[in-house]
């Protein structure tokens, strides 16, 4: 029996390449397509072809496709030649204070792209699931009108409606959501329309933070990561408002793949889901400095800018009820502290490199 075949866009960057290796270990023969794109964003500390790299060098049926996804020819030719059974598009435009700067850029990358996609599915292998990674930032800035208290290191809900979470039912209408959550929700949109409009398998997963060991994460993007980043190299860091109680629930790239595994079994049409860690895996900015000293022995040097970012959730943590629900084999598996002690020990090895 031949090897299922699966593609995976962004598979240089975090989600794509956990995704890739976690399809590999199942016998799956993996396309990636990665361009390095990354590092035309963020500059050198966003390239991703380390990453790349370590891909080919350790799983046996990989196969790079160095492709820009705006080129919709090159995209279309791909689906066509290798018809893959699974199309998980986790390449983007991550950032929304970059979204700003390079707005047509962003827009493409994010948003036609994903159509440039969509369309080559449909034409090929529109039975396939296509599973694209979409960003709680299509709620924009609704979750700030929430009300919240302050407690010693963090905001959180006090509306009981909010007690698990953001739910998938939450609006995106009548709110603030930078560039990059406007391209973003051109694109969720579009996903969910080609499944319920055509029938096709797809869905959405709204994130929040996706973080682990293989995230170059930079100031604009990959929180965690580049908190850890800075702490071991004893660089300042910049805390944007609300007194660095800012809350994020965080959630391993792990278990991002292994959820779109089990959509990959079960598919569903036109689907959306808030994935992340929940309220378990939640922490402000505050509650991180503290876990990653207590990793590191290094006391984090940092200033405060007394102004939030545009559009900067105050508190956000994902209701994910509806996944649970939906596939109950699935289960947040790796804690915030786990996490990040792995996220510290690959930070350490690659700097002794």
């Amino acid at each position: 029996m031949d090897a299922p075949i699966c593609m995976v866009t962004g598979s240089s960057g975090l989600v794509g390449s956990e995704v890739s290796a976690f399809l590999a270990a199942r016998g799956c023969r993996v396309h990636g397509i990665d361009n390095n794109q990354r590092a035309v964003f963020f500059g050198p500390s966003g390239d991703t072809r380390w990453n790349q790299e370590r891909l080919q060098r350790t799983l046996s049926d990989f196969h790079h496709h160095s492709i820009d996804v705006r080129d919709r020819q090159a995209v279309t030719d791909v689906v066509r030649t290798i018809r893959p059974g699974l199309i998980v598009h986790a390449a983007a435009q991550p950032s929304h204070e970059r979204a700003a700067a390079i707005a047509v850029d962003d827009f493409e990358t994010n948003a036609l792209a994903t159509l440039n996609l969509l369309e080559a599915a449909r034409h090929s292998c529109p039975e396939s699931p296509f599973v694209f990674m979409s960003t709680n930032k299509v709620y924009g800035d609704g979750p700030n009108a929430i009300p919240v208290q302050e407690l010693p290191t963090r905001w959180d809900f006090t509306d009981p409606a909010f007690e698990h979470g953001i739910p998938e039912t939450f609006s995106i209408d009548q709110s603030t959501h930078s560039l990059f959550g406007a391209s973003k929700l051109a694109a969720d949109v579009l996903v969910q329309e080609y499944g319920r409009y055509f029938g096709m398998p797809t869905c959405c997963l709204r994130a929040g933070c996706v973080t682990g060991p293989h995230h170059a994460g930079v100031e604009l993007h990959g929180f965690l990561s580049y908190l850890v980043k800075s702490n071991i190299e004893g660089r300042e860091y910049k805390i944007f408002g609300y007194k660095g109680k800012q809350v994020r629930d965080n959630i391993h790239a792990e278990d991002v793949a292994s959820f779109i595994h089990a959509f990959w079994e079960n598919p569903r049409s036109g689907e959306v889901y808030n994935i992340g860690g929940g309220k378990t895996n939640s922490c402000s900015i505050l509650e991180a400095f503290a876990l990653v000293e207590s990793f590191t022995g290094r006391a984090q040097v940092s200033t405060y800018v007394d102004a939030a970012r545009r559009g900067d959730h105050i508190c956000y943590y994902s209701d994910v009820r509806k996944m649970k629900a939906h596939y109950p084999g699935w289960a947040v598996t790796k804690s915030l502290q786990q996490t990040l002690r792995e996220i510290v020990e690959t930070w350490h090895e690659r700097m002794s490199a």
